[in-house]
């Protein structure tokens, strides 16, 4: 299907304006197109030849305004670092409607009523790691946003020094926040917190509409899809690195990668963004943070549903989560999910956080290996890997289940790093290459090999800041 062809709703817009703000994308400057995906464009029915056309660049500049479009940024609050601000919204990023049920967003296209002291731009290094990390994530099976294209321009951003300004059209089953739903309870507007309610059960959450309890059961469903989602971003080894209430999904997605990162070795306590000083969104304490911001969500939803309920669902979710991991981590070292195998996981991340292993790399080599030295070499004590694999082999794990369970290759901000360096070159050829990759991690690919090994020492743990 052609472009002009498409039709998007935008239902969102039926709220009054306290929900959104009505604001026309502000263009970049001599823009050109970067990367397509054409995966996700065969979901939204658009045609591969249309993704190669000027009008797809006009799309994501913002100067081509499909039918039914009419553009906004969202409203909504959060807890940033644990601390409530009462108003933040889509500062940089702007609503075009929806389409196949997928809500497009355009990040980077500009100012909004709720840009603050920003710029409403993105630059292009941040809009590479968002573009390819949210496809990367979804061909690991993790529940996110995605992203359709990326364009660059000739248009200067500044930063920490100047920077090309870019543009990310992204897509999302939902854009709603659990931030958005704090706004209204704390301005205690709770008819306004009801209908966005009522807006999310009939986009999210459909199978309850109608039905007795209809907000308690919605409640229980986000505690259940949030436990999973952190379970699946523990068992692949992603830190999200900023998970304010307002970079949660009430739909249980991976939404706003910023300073995002996945695990060289494995550590528990790796923090990914430079600024977060306290570890409070570190690796090992993203499960710990999805309850609290759970308990941000029942305390803002608490004019709809009994708190004592509500409590009580809240306590299911450490129930949730450990079950989704265990059942992860199993298929990960290819033993039957219901046995329990806890003590034997543990025991093995112990191993790997005192000998510094490649979390990737080791499950691979695990999924493969024809002799003992294969795994052994990977770490620094010998003695204690050997006496786990005498427990582990007599569990005979299955090889197949692995090898579809652990990829050969995870986007490292190293591998990233020189995407973007080559980029800011003008050579965009290593984006589209991870991008390929990044949709395709179980398989070979010959001539990137190198990046199914360990991380390079001088490249390990890199931290990044929020700044975009």
């Amino acid at each position: 299907m052609k472009l002009k062809q498409l039709q998007l709703k935008t239902d969102y817009l039926n709220f009054d304006e306290e929900f959104f703000h009505k604001v026309a994308p502000t263009p970049l400057k001599k823009p050109f197109l970067i990367s397509a995906n054409e995966a996700l464009a065969e979901c939204l029915h658009i045609s591969k030849e249309e993704l190669q056309s000027e009008e797809f660049i006009d799309l994501i500049n913002g100067t081509l305004k499909l039918e039914g479009s009419e553009p906004f940024a969202m409203c909504y609050a959060g807890h940033q670092f644990g601390y409530y601000v009462p108003r933040l919204g889509d500062g940089r990023a702007i609503n075009l409607g929806e389409l196949d049920g997928w809500h497009l967003q355009l990040k980077g296209s500009g100012l909004t009523r709720y840009s603050r002291q920003g710029d409403g731009r993105a630059v292009l290094r941040s809009s590479i790691r968002e573009y390819l990390m949210s496809e990367a994530m979804h061909a690991l099976g993790v529940p996110t946003s995605r992203a359709l294209g990326l364009i660059g321009s000739d248009e200067n951003v500044a930063r920490e020094r100047w920077e090309k300004g870019a543009i990310v059209l992204r897509a999302s089953k939902s854009w709603v926040r659990f931030g958005s739903f704090e706004y209204f309870y704390y301005k205690k507007k709770y008819d306004k917190l009801q209908l966005l309610a009522d807006y999310v059960l009939k986009q999210s959450y459909s199978e309850f509409v109608g039905r007795e309890n209809c907000y308690l059961l919605m409640f229980e469903e986000i505690v259940k899809r949030t436990a999973e989602l952190m379970a699946h971003w523990q068992s692949v080894g992603f830190s999200h690195g900023v998970m304010n209430t307002d970079n949660m999904s009430i739909a249980g997605l991976t939404i706003d990668y910023g300073p995002y990162s996945f695990l060289d070795d494995y550590d528990f306590d790796f923090i990914c963004n430079h600024t977060d000083a306290e570890g409070r969104y570190s690796f090992g304490n993203q499960p710990n943070i999805g309850y609290w911001n759970l308990m941000m969500l029942l305390t803002a939803l608490s004019p709809l549903i009994n708190s004592d309920k509500g409590k009580e669902i809240l306590e299911t979710y450490s129930t949730f989560f450990v079950q989704k991991y265990h059942a992860l981590m199993c298929a990960k070292l290819g033993l039957d999910s219901s046995k329990e195998y806890s003590k034997l996981i543990q025991w093995l991340l112990n191993i790997m956080q005192n000998d510094a292993v490649d979390y990737t790399l080791f499950y691979r080599t695990l999924g493969e290996y024809e002799t003992r030295d294969e795994i052994t070499q990977l770490f620094i004590s010998r003695t204690r890997i050997n006496e786990w694999l005498d427990v582990y082999e007599k569990e005979l794990p299955s090889k197949e289940t692995m090898q579809k369970a652990n990829p050969r290759y995870v986007l490292k901000n190293y591998m990233l790093q020189e995407a973007i360096e080559k980029a800011q070159d003008g050579d965009f050829s290593l984006v589209n290459e991870l991008l390929h990759v990044a949709q395709n991690p179980f398989d070979e690919h010959p001539e990137l090999t190198r990046y199914t090994k360990a991380t390079p020492h001088q490249f390990k743990a890199l931290k990044l800041s929020c700044s975009s």
